[in-house]
């Protein structure tokens, strides 16, 4: 499945002379970033946005190793008989309408097409795929629109299009990063099973992340799950009456009993998001935080009302409060003014200032009590600076280290220096705790 993301060659099927089509879209979203050769197809015109446009795929003349298809369905299989002109086995086709509105018949004989011809097909029926390390973007979203992440290691695969523009989005907000992208709709050809065994050797891939709907072969995702030796975590769509009606009418997928999915899961070792929110969450901690050595968790913070959040959360999640030794307890009393709580939460109390967290931190790695230290700074006090993200990097690579951080523009611009220095952050301790207690989990 390599050349859907290391192509050297694209042909788009679809281009368009109006710039909103979806064709056009991808075409010119490539143009931007994608460095190989790139052939627009339109058998009405022969140049657009500066290149040269061919009538079919035959008249290229040169082998291809991707074709995007972004035109009515009933003119796909035409597409899928001329592939072998350009010796190309590998299609995202983008196209609707097919089995999601009805159209089995037609999405059976394009399979048959395909099947004959040994091609390999993202699609029918998705948003396209993205790479952001290889610049092969087609997905059909306008960049102003919907803004791609930077280069990172989680990997979505995404049976919803509009799931995916959304979270690639959001994500992209952040400053977040991803390796790879796949919606993948109808899966008429290749589906979730094949994404999974791709991305499971690919070196770019830390976190595996998915939402899906229903799968085609549940015995085999399972196997291939436990085979994989990455964290898998999925979300899942349909767990309802109505949603699982839901899903038969989204991409013709007949989502199943949640028992069963869930139960399954639990057996393959594989990480369950009960949201969107905690399924990137939870990526973002198992790609960038090292594993710790237990489920002992210390609270260092500057607010006592997070402090408690915080412990009442990990009590909650059933991990252990961390008990800091008692030489450096007494240590730590001795540099402390007298107001600073040196326990379980760590209150450095509203005067903190960087020195006082780069003090905490230094004790804390060192206390072979603890094994996972949680940050919750209230960056609004006055003494707190901007070297507070000099301090807490400083630390990063000891032991377990997150942060939880609440509030505005000033606070945001801290999280995403943090953020991109392998520092995750979260909103709200609440937040950070159930992803400290999936890494826990995962690691133990």
């Amino acid at each position: 499945m390599k050349e859907f993301f290391e192509a050297k060659s694209i042909a788009v099927v679809g281009v368009s002379r109006d710039k909103r089509k979806v064709g056009s879209i991808i075409f010119n979203q490539l143009l931007k970033n994608f460095k190989g050769k790139l052939y627009g197809i339109n058998p009405n015109v022969n140049t657009l946005y500066g290149c040269k446009i061919y009538k079919n795929l035959s008249s290229i003349n040169s082998p291809v190793d991707l074709v995007v298809v972004a035109i009515p369905s009933k003119f796909v299989i035409d597409v899928i008989k001329e592939l072998p002109s350009v010796k190309c086995k590998h299609v995202v086709i983008i196209t609707a309408g097919f089995k999601e509105i009805g159209n089995e018949e037609l999405e059976l004989k394009l399979k048959k097409e395909m099947d004959k011809r040994d091609i390999k097909a993202v699609g029918v029926n998705c948003l396209g795929i993205y790479d952001s390390f290889s610049g092969i973007d087609a997905i059909f979203l306008p960049s102003d629109r919907v803004h791609r992440p930077g280069k990172g290691g989680i990997s979505f695969i995404c049976q919803s299009g509009a799931v995916g523009g959304a979270v690639l989005d959001l994500l992209a907000s952040k400053g977040y990063g991803i390796s790879k992208f796949i919606s993948y709709g109808n899966a008429t050809n290749l589906d979730s099973i094949d994404y999974l065994e791709y991305l499971g050797k690919d070196k770019n891939t830390k976190v595996i992340c998915m939402y899906i709907e229903g799968l085609s072969d549940g015995k085999k995702f399972m196997e291939i799950c436990r085979e994989i030796d990455k964290p898998i975590i999925i979300l899942k769509g349909g767990l309802t009456k109505a949603g699982n009606k839901a899903a038969l009418s989204h991409t013709g997928a007949l989502a199943g009993d949640p028992r069963v999915y869930l139960g399954a899961f639990k057996q393959a070792g594989i990480i369950y998001a009960d949201s969107l929110e905690n399924l990137f969450d939870y990526g973002r901690m198992l790609e960038k935080s090292i594993k710790p050595k237990g489920n002992k968790v210390q609270v260092v913070t500057n607010g006592g009302g997070f402090g408690i959040l915080s412990v009442d959360s990990i009590v909650l999640n059933n991990l252990a409060l961390a008990d800091i030794s008692k030489e450096n307890k007494k240590a730590l009393k001795k540099i402390f003014p007298k107001l600073v709580i040196v326990d379980n939460p760590m209150d450095l109390v509203g005067d903190a200032t960087d020195e006082r967290y780069d003090i905490a931190l230094e004790y804390c790695c060192k206390d072979k009590n603890i094994d996972i230290i949680l940050i919750t700074l209230d960056y609004q006090t006055p003494l707190i600076t901007s070297n507070i993200v000099n301090v807490i990097s400083k630390y990063k690579n000891e032991k377990p280290i997150i942060v939880s951080l609440t509030g505005g523009e000033p606070t945001e611009k801290i999280r995403k220096i943090l953020e991109s220095r392998g520092i995750v952050c979260f909103d709200y301790p609440e937040k950070a705790v159930r992803a400290i207690k999936k890494l826990v989990d995962y690691s133990t």
